[in-house]
């Protein structure tokens, strides 16, 4: 299966089950405050699937357009209710239920990415030990302290056995704008404690690689410099590169691992090189140059070419795992911290500390689904939850339209004592449909720039 079908498929699965997950919140929680629930519906457009046990109730739709859903309520506002069942019609109802009905589909989502990180703290997330390879002179982490063959034990109380848990521990007290205190053991078991300065995030790139910036060079396994994909109509195809090339030197300069290859490749963009190949047992000189490409904000050489993939040894491989009651007690620190790490995110954005180039649409969240659905079950698990906290902050968000504009009506409501008038809402709403518009708009412009990247 190619990479773009398992994308495809990937993102429909990821979109259909949370914005179930959301619907249902507020399905479940009108359905108990006794509240008619006319339709719920997974997806917009014409209904590709629908069923209904008898009529009179509540009818289940999968619309053609997987980009959504709904659920319909009974509703006076919206069409005419028969006497018998105004005490069935939303608009009736208390302003405190009303409130709890709406605010349940972004707690489902909360509550999904609990449950969801405590299946992956349960089950276990391998990754690479952070055991540090190199520090660059006068970067934050030369003035720290650290040195070669120290690994990162913990991040303030946060215990961070692989470089994923070291990542996320580090840009969550960036964003905070927070320095960070490490502890280390060194390569004879000696530990010691470290205060690292972090830099701000976002201002430059909607893609800081955080680790560079404070100057860690992680240990990493050697992987060997073998072609393994070759792109259509990159600089590498129109080189004659072909896979299972093994590059021997560039410009007469030795190569024994793949890192080696991109770092040279990278530093020159626009310029020639000479590659020296070996294939079935002959050596060859191809030229190639690398294109350019931007990264935030300076140009890297890149040729289109891909490596094989390396197992990785069991002296790198290290795991996060908890047993299912700590597990339970993780996972809802961990929904806390990414809930809290995305408020930060946006409200930086929104005063221009954060760059706009953050903002994701439907393109980068289908390759990142279709990234992780092709690690493993454990990835895909996780994906879920980051994007279903995301969902549940979004939507909280005050903006008509959103479950966060009407809870702003209802709190409005409590205050003035009466429903906020119909003109205010109308025009809540035209507000309400240019926001989003231009949220997408947005949102699809810096996919399709990531793409051209």
């Amino acid at each position: 299966m190619n990479g773009f079908l398992i994308s495809l498929l990937s993102f429909i699965v990821a979109i259909g089950v949370l914005v179930a997950i959301h619907e249902f919140g507020h399905f479940w929680v009108a359905r108990k405050l006794g509240v008619k629930v006319i339709r719920f519906s997974i997806g917009f457009g014409k209904p590709v699937w629908r069923w209904q046990k008898e009529p009179g109730t509540t009818e289940y739709v999968i619309g053609m357009a997987p980009l959504g859903g709904y659920v319909k309520m009974l509703d006076e506002r919206e069409e005419s209710v028969t006497e018998a069942e105004l005490p069935l019609a939303f608009n009736r109802q208390p302003v405190g239920s009303r409130i709890a009905i709406v605010a349940a589909g972004p707690l489902f989502n909360f509550l999904f990415a609990i449950l969801a990180y405590w299946l992956v703290f349960v089950l276990g997330v391998e990754g690479v030990k952070p055991v540090v390879d190199g520090v660059k002179p006068d970067s934050p982490a030369a003035i720290a302290g650290l040195r070669h063959g120290d690994q990162i034990v913990s991040v303030d109380d946060d215990i961070t056995p692989t470089w994923g848990s070291v990542m996320q521990a580090l840009l969550y007290k960036a964003v905070k704008g927070q320095s960070a205190s490490l502890r280390v053991r060194d390569s004879q078991g000696l530990e010691r404690h470290l205060a690292l300065s972090l830099p701000k995030i976002g201002e430059k790139s909607g893609e800081p690689d955080l680790l560079e910036e404070v100057g860690i060079e992680p240990l990493r396994p050697t992987i060997d410099p073998v072609i393994d994909q070759v792109l259509k109509n990159s600089p590498a195809e129109q080189a004659g590169l072909k896979p299972g090339d093994r590059v021997l030197m560039v410009d007469g300069k030795p190569i024994a691992s793949w890192s080696e290859l991109v770092d040279y490749i990278q530093a020159r963009p626009g310029i020639t090189l000479t590659l020296t190949v070996e294939r079935k047992g002959r050596q060859h000189e191809l030229h190639v140059t690398p294109e350019a490409a931007s990264t935030g904000g300076s140009e890297t050489g890149r040729i289109g070419a891909g490596v094989v993939p390396a197992t990785l040894p069991p002296a790198f491989r290290a795991e996060l795992q908890y047993a299912p009651l700590r597990a339970v007690i993780e996972a809802v620190a961990k929904t806390w911290e990414m809930s809290a790490m995305t408020v930060r995110m946006l409200g930086k954005m929104i005063i221009g500390q954060a760059s706009l180039e953050n903002i994701s649409g439907p393109i980068t969240i289908a390759q990142y689904a279709g990234y992780t659905a092709a690690i493993g079950f454990v990835q895909f698990i996780g994906f879920l939850a980051i994007i279903s906290i995301s969902l549940g902050v979004i939507n909280l968000l005050p903006v008509p339209l959103l479950d966060g504009g009407h809870l702003l009506y209802y709190f409005i409501e409590i205050v003035k004592g009466s429903p906020v008038s119909e003109q205010a809402q109308i025009l809540g709403q035209r507000l309400g449909i240019a926001m989003l518009a231009s949220l997408m708009a947005l949102a699809f412009y810096n996919d399709i720039m990531r793409l051209l990247r």
